[in-house]
């Protein structure tokens, strides 16, 4: 288990975050900025930033991302059409990859639909390092199983096993992916902040 983030001590958990590629799709450019000194100080260098969605899809289509975090309102395509777009287009690098919605929209309607679509963590603005620093460790080392059906393709909504024996609900069969590992095992596990 990882202890938690301190910005003010000197060792700080990132396993081998300093190789992973994130893409940023957020039109504000000081969102962005402020988004981009979090993760360099979490240990994400390769970060590349996106201001729609539809240069977002274009960005996931050439390159290899392995974490994208949207904004929900994005021009022309918004951040929930982009993840459904992520998820299901046939031309996607990575169909896989980890999403997180960061926004101000937090309404239970948008948390429900970005979990329909797709998404794997919802956080909300104002940017929190501590809460942004607990939701990469959770999609780096207990990455959930993927759920593919006909019309879905996402993470595991159930968080834990349940021991209870009860009837299955889901309305078409399902089947369950791992995703690919975002580390290795030979990937270092701590730098030093300065």
């Amino acid at each position: 288990m990882l202890p938690p983030l301190s910005l003010l001590s000197s060792q700080v958990p990132v396993p081998a975050f300093n190789h992973l590629n994130v893409l940023i799709a957020d039109g504000n450019r000081h969102m962005r900025t402020l988004l981009k000194g979090v993760l360099r100080t979490l240990g994400l260098h390769h970060i590349r930033e996106s201001t729609d969605g539809p240069s977002a899809l274009k960005e996931l289509n050439l390159v290899s991302i392995d974490l994208l975090i949207t904004e929900y309102a994005l021009d022309t395509l918004d951040g929930l059409d982009l993840t459904r777009l992520v998820r299901t287009a046939s031309d996607i690098c990575n169909p896989y990859v980890p999403v997180i919605m960061l926004t101000s929209f937090t309404e239970r309607h948008v948390v429900a639909r970005a979990r329909d679509v797709g998404v794997n963590e919802f956080l909300a603005k104002p940017i929190s390092a501590e809460a942004l620093y607990a939701r990469l460790v959770g999609i780096v080392f207990h990455p959930r199983d993927f759920v593919a059906t006909h019309n879905f393709l996402g993470p595991d909504r159930r968080r834990r096993q349940t021991k209870l024996k009860c009837e299955e609900r889901r309305f078409t069969p399902s089947k369950l992916i791992h995703p690919p590992p975002l580390i290795t095992e030979d990937a270092p596990q701590h730098i030093t902040l300065h």
